[in-house]
């Protein structure tokens, strides 16, 4: 998908993905001390804005100008306003902010030399001991879990991410295939289980 297939799916409905941040995101991150992140490919936004509330001071970065649009109106109208940067652009090519203590990757799937390019220009982004956290869904997904991409080139595994750092001075904190329940379309029920790559690593 373009981003212009992505700005027709995100103008179809109020809200494509939660209004609150990705249960591992929240489980990962919330100890953390607020400081400068940065959301990559962001949507709409929602870890992006649940940082903000955190005290986190978050660039935001998706190339859909509706899906930022959408981002920009809640952070705005959130009691008090929140801190995001909202910026459209292109994640293998758009000027990052640095230097950040936190890179959020949440469902970004690339092909391998794209995704390579994307996660090694937020990681290098990092300070020393900044914290990279990355979910997305698993290689093995397609095979035995529920949604997500049907594209086996854009799913990777979290030793794929670690493959992609290979040469980075990581702190593994978590590294591994997380389960998820996925609720049925109509919100009653749940439709299975789903697989994602969990990456959870410091910069030494």
């Amino acid at each position: 998908m373009d981003a212009a297939d992505w700005d027709a799916r995100y103008a179809a409905a109020p809200l494509v993905w939660s209004a609150g941040p990705n249960a591992f995101v929240e489980r990962d991150l919330a100890h953390l001390p607020p400081g400068r992140a940065l959301d990559l490919a962001c949507g709409e936004g929602r870890n992006a804005r649940w940082l903000a509330s955190l005290g986190w001071h978050v660039t935001a970065l998706d190339w859909s100008p509706v899906a930022v649009g959408k981002g920009r109106r809640l952070a705005e109208e959130h009691d008090p306003p929140l801190d995001v940067e909202w910026v459209v652009g292109d994640v293998l090519t758009a000027p990052l902010p640095a230097p950040l203590d936190l890179v959020v990757v949440a469902y970004l799937h690339l092909p391998e030399a794209e995704r390579r390019t994307a996660l090694r220009r937020a990681w290098d982004a990092l300070v020393p001991g900044g914290t990279f956290h990355l979910v997305g869904h698993d290689t093995t997904n397609l095979t035995e879990g529920t949604g997500g991409p049907q594209d086996p080139a854009v799913l990777c595994s979290a030793a794929d991410v670690l493959d992609d750092l290979a040469d980075a001075e990581v702190e593994v904190v978590h590294a591994d295939r997380v389960t998820r329940t996925v609720a049925a379309p109509d919100g009653h029920g749940d439709a299975g289980t789903a697989y994602d790559a969990l990456v959870h690593l410091r910069r030494r």
